[in-house]
């Protein structure tokens, strides 16, 4: 009755994406980035150092760095742990008492963990509107869209995408940026979403990138100062190469979403590496750049 072991599988490549039946594409300005239930308990199911979760949580920070250059509010979904019959409700005779009554279960994982500013929302049912302010929310910051991440793709993640349509508010799955119980479950889920009630995109199509064009090339001091400028919002000659990037607005999610592009590029560096020296010149060093 409760959760299954999920073995590992590869997120589906933007080729492997199911047609979408509408052309929407995420405006910022009106958009809510939502992690969905990235919670310990739930991510137990899952062998949380190989695919597909080392994928999810390097998007999902992506995600998190482009909603904080562009002024995206960021909400999470959390349920309880600890919760009784009576709140589980039908929830109890399909999937049991859920997260038992331990802070650790119930918290997101460090990796995803929520940043000072982030709204946090107590979740019950499957979709995140239910019993939650997400609605009120959106509707206080005159925002219709919302980019969905998380897990389970087929249960809590198509369910909050298909209750946003029925509040005409437009959903979007990013289909690399959540997780499931199987390649196959997660793929029916997109497919449904694509063609019922919104649009499955991919974490580079909302992230987009002024500096694209450096992908592939080897870690020149340029090319390292042009992504920096990328997350900043700024121009590539006004980051210096040897102060403190800190002072320059580049934060924790930030230089995690920095440290994942490049791993998933081969480097072989960590963000502890990059916090511990924050500054063009020492990571071109630490990248051993040209």
């Amino acid at each position: 009755m409760g959760l299954p072991r999920i073995p590992s599988y590869p997120m589906p490549a933007a080729a492997e994406l199911p047609a979408n039946r509408v052309d929407w594409t995420v405006d910022p300005s009106r958009a809510v980035l939502l992690v969905h239930d990235l919670q310990n308990h739930f991510l137990s199911a899952f062998d949380t150092s190989a695919a597909p979760v080392t994928e999810l949580f390097a998007n999902v920070n992506r995600l998190r760095a482009w909603a904080a250059e562009h002024g995206v509010p960021v909400v999470y979904s959390a349920q309880p742990g600890g919760q009784s019959a009576e709140q589980r409700g039908l929830q109890q005779d399909f999937w049991g008492p859920g997260i038992p009554d331990d802070p650790r279960a119930a918290a997101v994982a460090d990796a995803v963990a929520p940043a000072e500013g982030d709204r946090l929302l107590t979740k019950w049912k499957y979709s995140a509107f239910v019993r939650t302010e997400l609605d009120e929310l959106l509707r206080e910051q005159g925002r219709d869209e919302l980019v969905i991440t998380g897990v389970y793709t087929h249960i809590g993640v198509q369910a909050t995408a298909c209750d946003a349509w029925m509040r005409d508010i437009r959903a979007f799955v990013v289909a690399d940026a959540v997780a499931d119980f199987g390649a196959d479950e997660h793929r029916a889920a997109l497919t449904w979403v694509a063609g019922r009630c919104g649009v499955v995109t991919g974490t580079d199509a909302v992230v987009g990138r002024r500096g694209r064009e450096v992908t592939g090339m080897a870690f020149t001091v340029e090319r390292i100062r042009a992504e920096v400028a990328d997350l900043l919002g700024e121009d590539p000659a006004d980051i210096p190469l040897d102060e403190n990037l800190a002072d320059w607005g580049l934060d924790s999610v930030r230089l995690m979403a920095l440290a994942e592009r490049w791993r998933a590029e081969g480097a072989e560096v960590a963000f502890l590496q990059l916090a511990e020296r924050p500054a063009v010149e020492a990571w071109a060093e630490l990248l051993g750049a040209s």
